[in-house]
């Protein structure tokens, strides 16, 4: 896949992040997600679901399953660039309130055709979880620094017009004579037929700035000038061949291609000390090389997009198949191919398998089949290569800050147009007849990928397949999955547009109702997910209804879930919904038209490649919201109801003949499931169980959907005016010493003030997201803040408070429409330090009073339900029983246990502490957090320094000062354990009945602001350090200017936070270098810091996969790394790369609202006293200041001696050992993991 290596973190861990959208459902609570193909820019649902996954100390799979074309209620984000993702939260996620997606979220969720309909543009948190109170986020990160964050899972950006012979847009053609036309007289009867048929056939505008065209060697190249970031350009080379075109004895060598070309370029090298960086991925129809580059060197002017193009020349058509590279990436990509081999990715193969078993897609998984990958040769490579790697078989896309697309093109016809041509004068040896047909049939594919599939549509297939069940020991949950296959419709006219716009309504309202309908101690499900999606990869669009649940009660769910998409169909959407949804997706597609010159250079390549294979036009995101309120006005109740019945009958008439028949139904289920007072217990499940349970579900007696009262103030104008009087909010000074209520500099923008009831608030003022905002409450305290005697009791709370979703006498349902209304989310989360909420919000329609009102009541009226606690707390217990089946989670479990002697507070709550708390104790929990001066508010949004200083004083300043409970202070200290100790190396088997091997290596060190845990500042210490030749008599001016500048860094209070950062850069590169590419011991491994802020303490992991007989050298080698940076220096290379790094990421990000959040957090915190405005003024200066000497002294302060660290290795496969942790933990009842949705299987991992 086209990303850097990112990760999720487990029991404070960071663990390998796959780069799929698994459309995972992890949760616990009853949730529904949908996602809907839209094509309208700007559509933004409501995206009701609870976030997939309870994973408390455990991460969340975020990766991109399949390459789809999602506009939908809830669509999985990204952890990538752009917002590089924030490690924060792992654990479990709960509800959030959300909007019908607003803008800040849906942003960067593109349709096809209208940018704006359904992005994340935050890509720093994953799935938004629509109807939902909050989104639960605890988590345990063992760190917080992101190595390389390029796109992981795939972004959907702004679509583009497909070229008249473009080779690779999906098939849209419906087979003869089954559309019907549409009596449109009947539906408008003020319109003439004939006039709006004419409008609804009329084509979508294009967008006005995409630049196509095509040498004379068939190379087909887009350019699209964007300013963001400024400087920088994207440049991807798409080959449109993948692992489809692969024969049967070439099973995985388009991914072998990708390898060597890519990491064999001697001219992509030359350009890693420029401030490029560069990837790439392989899936089912393409292989795609990607380089993100500085539009020109850092000294000097020169122009780097001739460079850039010269080494895409020479990766996609010029490269160099050497013996020694082959045999490096075979290696790796063996490794890969077991470090993928999760069961999630196993889970996910079935259902592809199953899904498309008419053809090759069922079968021809990018990664590859080892036993061939062992074989091929250089030369078997080479001629893969000469049959489809050629100019007429590739796209070309440019992105970014070019101002002169004549020049552009100039330097596109320089280095490509003789490529391909020399060979064409030639004849052809007599042995390659078959392979000159192929390269003549390949350029004139106009499908990609070029496979059948059998539809289901009415009468179209007449044979049902009956369910297939995959059963695996690792399985946990019990999952079923309903397929449904139709053809590609391309998005093109208006009429296509209006067909979107009422799916997306009829979608979103079953999306709701099955969230708020069921809200029972015991839910019948644990997710609902109906998915309705195109897929450039797959040639397809495929509704999916995902259903998990406890294996006891896979009946009752599957009958719920299917009662009321019968309902939904039967009955429809009622007027009330239809008015609520349409109008919140023309409030934020009117948001992300004012949000045009905010999108970056990616996100609008990627939607245009996306575009590209799916045939949709593409929009800006003016003509986007242009084009939805012109069709706005034609949508009728009747008809919403009419298509959304279309995309929902395979489902709701299951069984009857007229009904089209499921492309596939596939159920996951363990193999054994834990029975209360028994214990393990054999699953048994046949076919016809599952169809005489679908069959239930659509005997239910069912009723029409009553209409919601939905409030539109938390608030009212007379209970604020007695709030005013009752508590006189003001603002105070900041400090006894000075008389100023407010301080603002002028250089950031940032304003700080306080509150008369302690709450400090700084805010910014930021045209960067028009007429949107972002405000973060951060409370100190978190996991740490337990006690021994209410262990869990925070991140249950937590999830107990996301689960209730009530607010004063306001219903969950009634504060979930009243976020839909105002395009607000909220999430909630949990840290070892800190209990956060985040609220984003338009500034249209009174968006930030509402969002500081639901604040205000969540603060002071919060409802804490039985129930909810019920849910949270099996949640956890359900989560802690996976951990022993996931290689992953329980080698991370069991290092985090030993290296913090065993504080729960870093881990899972045991099932015994878990039954030890009561509602009442995690309310205290939680809520004796949320206290006057414990709590700090950060704002960010263009808003007005008027508007924002009312809602603050009206809303935070009338919360209470304090609380009648005892104090957040005063738990049990966190202490590493004492050293030396027999548990520093320890190991983790798991049978499996594939071989896998991962390992961790953890050590301590200190926060970021310089303290350790046995109580030294080694800020004061290392402040006294003189300068290397400060002793000299005599030296050059610019060398004194340089030793000034190193002494102000070590005298800032960021010089560990800065060091540690350039550190871990050095150790992550050294750790490639020598692990990966010169050992060849594992496909990933990576180096992550995680230094707290509030508490004293931190600490550092390597994380790497490798194969159980190269496992115990690669731990090895990564100790040498880490261990060998004082006799192999770190050169001036080196630091100059990492540097670049991150100020490239810091100069990419500044433009976001959510990234300044993260530079507010923290500035009037007691808990962080060093944090002050110049760590946000001076950020970029601290990091040209550092020197080789000044990174020294912070690796001198991690704990790399065998006596300080700690690694835990894991094995699994059939013959592993048998002390596991299931077996040393089988007392608490452990089950295994959770199913995902199919995807993980699509497309491979990113080449570096």
């Amino acid at each position: 896949m086209a990303t850097s290596s990112c990760s999720l973190v487990v029991s404070g861990i960071p663990l390998p992040q796959k780069r799929w959208d698994s459309s995972s459902s992890r949760g616990q609570k009853s949730t529904v997600r949908v996602r809907i193909s839209v094509h309208a820019a700007s559509l933004p649902l409501t995206r009701f679901h609870l976030s997939p996954s309870p994973t408390p100390e455990d991460a969340r799979w975020e990766g991109y399953v399949r390459n789809i074309n999602p506009v939908g209620l809830a669509f999985p984000n990204k952890n990538n660039s752009i917002i590089c993702k924030r490690k924060k939260s792992s654990a479990p996620e709960a509800w959030k309130w959300n909007s019908p997606a607003s803008h800040l979220q849906q942003f960067n969720r593109w349709t096809p055709s209208c940018p704006f309909v359904s992005r994340n543009c935050y890509r720093k948190t994953t799935s938004f979880p629509l109807a939902t109170f909050f989104l639960d986020k605890s988590c345990f990160p063992l760190s917080t620094h992101t190595l390389n964050t390029t796109s992981g899972n795939h972004r959907c950006a702004p679509r583009a017009t497909v070229g008249p012979d473009e080779p690779h847009a999906a098939s849209t053609t419906w087979p003869d004579g089954l559309l019907e036309k549409h009596d449109f007289d009947s539906l408008y009867p003020q319109l003439q037929t004939a006039e709006l048929e004419g409008f609804l056939s009329t084509e979508l505008p294009s967008h006005p700035k995409l630049h196509r065209g095509q040498l004379k060697n068939g190379l087909r190249y887009l350019i699209l000038p964007n300013k963001v970031p400024l400087n920088r350009f994207e440049a991807h080379m798409e080959v449109h061949v993948g692992s489809i075109d692969e024969e049967d004895d070439e099973q995985g060598i388009a991914h072998m291609i990708e390898h060597v070309a890519f990491l064999g370029s001697k001219k992509r090298e030359k350009l890693l000390g420029t401030g490029a960086r560069s990837n790439a991925y392989t899936d089912f129809h393409h292989t795609v090389f990607h380089i993100h580059s500085p539009t020109c060197t850092k000294d000097s002017d020169e122009d780097l997009l001739p460079l850039v193009l010269d080494a895409l020349n020479e990766i996609a058509f010029h490269p160099k198949f050497l013996s020694s590279r082959v045999e490096k990436e075979r290696r790796a990509i063996l490794s890969e191919l077991q470090m993928m081999n999760t069961i999630e990715y196993r889970v996910d193969c079935q259902l592809l398998q199953h899904l498309h078993s008419e053809n090759k897609l069922s079968k021809r998984f990018p990664i590859g089949l080892e036993e061939q990958i062992k074989k091929w040769d250089a030369d078997k490579i080479r001629k893969f290569h000469e049959r489809w790697y050629f100019p007429a078989n590739a796209t070309l896309y440019i992105v970014g800050d070019i101002d002169n697309i004549s020049k552009t093109i100039y330097h596109i016809e320089a280095v490509f147009d003789q490529t391909g041509l020399e060979n064409e004068m030639a004849s052809p040896p007599a042995s390659s007849a078959f392979d000159q047909s192929k390269i003549i049939k390949k350029e004139r594919h106009a499908v990609r990928p070029p496979v059948k599939h059998n539809w289901s549509l009415p009468g179209h297939n007449t044979d049902m397949k009956p369910p297939q069940i995959f059963q695996h020991e690792l399985l946990q949950n019990f999952s079923i999955n309903m397929f449904c296959k139709i053809p590609v419709n391309k998005v093109r006219t208006f009429g296509d547009l209006r067909n979107v716009l009422m799916k997306r309504i009829f979608l979103s309202a079953l999306h709701f109702r099955i969230n708020t309908r069921y809200k029972s101690s015991n839910p019948p499900f644990t997710s609902v997910e109906l998915d309705h999606s195109d897929s450039g990869r797959e040639g397809c669009t495929v509704t999916t209804l995902t259903i998990t649940a406890e294996p006891k009660n896979w009946q009752s769910a599957i009958k719920v879930a299917v009662q009321e998409v019968r309902r939904l169909k039967e009955f429809g959407v009622t007027k009330g919904e239809l008015t609520r949804y349409l109008d919140a997706l023309l409030k934020d597609s009117e948001q992300l038209a004012a949000m045009i010159d905010n999108v970056s250079s990616v996100d609008n390549l990627d939607f245009i490649m996306e575009s590209d294979a799916l045939g949709h036009t593409v929009m800006d995101q003016r003509q986007g919201h242009e084009s939805l309120m012109a069709v706005a006005g034609t949508v009728t109740l009747d008809e919403v109801n009419s298509i959304g019945a279309e995309v929902l009958e395979f489902i709701s008439d299951f069984g009857k003949p007229s009904a089209p028949l499921p492309a596939a139904v596939v159920v996951c289920v363990p193999k054994n499931v834990h029975v209360d007072g028994i214990g393990e217990t054999e699953f048994k499940i046949t076919s016809s169980d599952i169809i005489a349970a679908i069959m239930s579900g659509l005997e239910e007696p069912i009723e029409a959907e009553p209409e919601l009262e939905v409030p539109k103030e938390l608030i009212s104008p007379l209970q604020l005016q007695e709030l005013r009087m009752r508590q006189s909010p003001s603002f105070v000074p900041l400090s006894p010493e000075t008389n100023v209520t407010k301080v603002q500099d002028k250089e950031t923008g940032i304003t700080q003030c306080r509150l008369s009831n302690g709450i400090p608030v700084n805010y910014k003022i930021s045209k960067n997201e028009a007429r949107g905002g972002v405000m973060r409450l951060i409370a100190g305290g978190g996991r740490a803040a337990e006690t021994s005697d209410s262990k869990g009791a925070v991140v249950v709370g937590v999830r107990t408070l996301s689960e209730g979703g009530r607010v004063g006498n306001f219903s969950r349902e009634q504060v979930e429409l009243f976020c839909v209304n105002h395009l607000i989310n909220c999430s909630l989360e949990s840290s070892e330090e800190f209990i956060s909420m985040e609220f984003r919000f338009t500034l249209r329609d009174n968006g930030m009073l509402a969002a500081f009102q639901l604040l205000h009541m969540v603060l002071e009226h919060s409802v804490w339900l039985d129930d909810a606690f019920d849910r949270a707390r099996q949640l956890y217990l359900s989560y802690y029983r996976s951990i022993p089946k996931s290689l992953e989670r329980s080698t991370a479990h069991k290092l985090m246990l030993a290296m913090m002697n065993g504080d729960e507070r870093f881990v899972e709550p045991t099932p015994k502490s878990l039954q030890n708390l009561t509602l009442e104790s995690v309310k205290d929990a939680v809520m004796n957090q949320f206290v006057g001066d414990n709590m700090e508010v950060s704002i960010v949004g263009d808003f007005s320094e008027e508007e924002i200083e009312s809602c603050i004083l009206d809303y935070l300043g009338t919360v209470r000062a304090s609380r009648d409970s005892k104090s957040v202070h005063g738990s049990t200290p966190i202490l590493f354990r004492p050293s030396p100790s027999d548990l520093q190396f320890q190991q983790v088997f798991l049978k499996d009945t594939d071989e896998r091997a991962c390992a961790y290596i953890a050590g301590p060190a200190p926060n970021r602001w310089g303290f350790t845990v046995d109580g030294k500042d080694l800020l004061e210490s290392v402040s006294g350090i003189p300068i290397a030749g400060d002793a000299q008599p005599h030296s050059e001016e610019g060398k004194d200017v340089q030793k000034d500048l190193q002494r102000k860094l070590r005298g800032h209070p960021l010089f560990f936070g800065i060091t540690m950062g350039l550190l871990a850069e050095v150790i992550n590169s050294r750790l490639f270098t020598t692990v990966r590419d010169s050992l060849g011991l594992t496909y990933d491994v990576s180096f992550e810091l995680n230094l707290f802020d509030r508490l004293k303490l931190g600490w550092y992991v390597i994380s790497v996969t490798s194969t159980p007989s190269k496992v115990y050298k690669a731990v090895d080698a990564c100790k040498n790394v880490l261990r060998g940076l004082h006799t192999n220096k770190i050169a001036p290379r080196e630091l100059e790369r990492a540097k670049r790094t991150l100020l490239m990421r810091h100069e990419a990000e500044i433009k976001s609202n959510a990234y300044w959040l993260g530079l507010l957090a923290h500035l009037q915190a007691s808990s962080v006293p060093r944090k002050g405005i110049s760590c946000v003024k001076e950020l970029t200066f601290l990091y040209e200041a550092a020197s080789i000497e000044d990174i020294y002294l912070a690796y001198e302060q991690l704990k790399v001696d065998e006596d300080s660290l700690y690694s835990c290795i894991g094995i699994s496969g059939v013959h592993a050992g048998e002390a596991s942790l299931e077996e040393e933990e089988s007392n608490e009842g452990f089950q295994g993991v959770i199913p995902v949705g199919r995807g993980l299987s699509t497309m491979t991992r990113p080449t570096t």
